[in-house]
């Protein structure tokens, strides 16, 4: 399948229960609380009854601070403990510890996992799923998928798949930032007439300047780190739209086209902005050897206020066939990097199935390593008929 145009020539410190203070249920001190406490209290001791003499009455009962208007009374378990308030996170070690703003748990300390460890998202067209993977502390990928309409009424598609820089500040900020950036830009541009491919690279340069802005900061804010990096990210994004398939990108996140059937070859439809390719390309090494070299993943091209020059790539397709695009960031390809091996690494329900599909292929990185964060969004051509979602 031949292009049609190609626009590229310290955990929580921990303690025991004793070391700090507290008061029981009924507004006391906690045994062992209080510095210096005595075993056992002396005879006079108010409260305390001398030995022979009946247990003195407390001077005043202590009552629960009364609940807020409106507010439903506390639920209890059997144990007595009361239910936290419907919408409280509990911790998911322990299980009955509250989460703190901060996101560690009241209870135990156990760091709780962030809201993008793993996302997924199904629509009734494409589906995404982004993990952060087995050796990172965070997820710095980021995507985004929607659903618009043409002006005659058919529908169009998209998916857009970032990758921050880790090597750059804020990696996270600025694959969120584009992602979002890009998918707005095309939902203005695509009712609007203008052509899929044109759309995806106003897109592209929408992208970059959000990203860009991230570097906007006031004069003086960098004087103590003079040699950060600024915010960057590499985009891959997809659109089905008309009967066309267009794919945009910048840096080394890719998008393979899967044919349902497998009659026809699997394609990889970008060409990586790296070092790698570059060696390929010149003709000093073969794929293998650029591949196998420690340099292959430098990128030369990316999303930033640092990128020496903007270059989005742009390709247009009429696919002869039903099947599925796989937009997805090196978290995956590097586990399925041929396209032979994408196109065994993906079910073969997947135009029928894109959200069990997404999953599946982000299990497949997992179990494969998982040394980076992955993303990856499948995206069924021609666009199923609504309402035929994933299982």
């Amino acid at each position: 399948m031949a292009p049609e145009v190609d626009s590229s020539h310290v955990p929580a410190p921990t303690h025991r229960s004793a070391d700090l203070p507290g008061t029981d249920s009924a507004g006391g001190d906690l045994a062992g609380a209080v510095p210096g406490a005595s075993e056992h209290a002396s005879p006079g001791r108010a409260g305390q009854a001398a030995p022979g003499e009946a247990p003195a009455e407390p001077d005043d009962y202590p009552l629960p601070a009364p609940a807020a208007p409106g507010a439903p009374p506390a639920e209890r378990t059997e144990a007595g403990t009361p239910t936290p308030p419907a919408g409280t996170k509990l911790c998911v070690a322990c299980r009955s510890g509250h989460v703190a703003p901060d996101g560690y748990c009241e209870n135990c300390g156990h760091a709780q996992p962030r809201e993008r460890d793993h996302m997924e998202q199904e629509l009734d067209t494409v589906a995404a799923v982004s993990d952060r993977g087995l050796r990172h502390h965070r997820n710095e990928d980021a995507f985004t998928i929607s659903s618009t309409a043409l002006p005659d009424g058919s529908p169009a598609v998209v998916a857009i798949v970032c990758d921050g820089v880790s090597s750059a500040t804020r990696p996270d900020e600025a694959s969120m930032a584009a992602s979002r950036a890009a998918d707005l830009a095309l939902k203005d541009s695509l009712p609007r007439g203008t052509h899929p491919q044109q759309a995806m690279h106003e897109a592209i340069v929408a992208a970059s300047e959000a990203v860009n802005a991230l570097a906007e900061e006031p004069h003086g804010a960098r004087e103590h780190q003079p040699h950060q990096n600024a915010p960057a990210c590499t985009l891959v994004g997809a659109v089905v739209a008309g009967g066309l398939l267009v794919i945009g990108w910048v840096g080394d996140s890719r998008a393979y086209w899967v044919p349902a059937d497998r009659t026809a070859p699997t394609v990889r439809l970008t060409e990586d902005d790296s070092w790698a390719a570059q060696m390929v390309a010149a003709g000093l090494m073969n794929e293998a050897e650029a591949y196998a070299d420690e340099r292959a993943h430098a990128i030369t091209g990316w999303l930033g206020a640092d990128a020496y020059e903007l270059e989005p790539h742009t390709a247009s397709f009429k696919p002869d066939r039903p099947g599925v695009v796989v937009v997805c960031t090196d978290g995956l390809w590097n586990y399925a990097e041929a396209a032979e091996e994408m196109a065994r690494a993906v079910p073969a329900d997947a135009a029928l199935r894109p959200l069990h599909s997404a999953r599946v292929l982000v299990g497949h990185a997992l179990d494969g390593g998982g040394h980076d964060n992955v993303t990856v969004a499948v995206l069924p051509f021609p666009v199923a008929p609504r309402g035929a979602g994933s299982a």
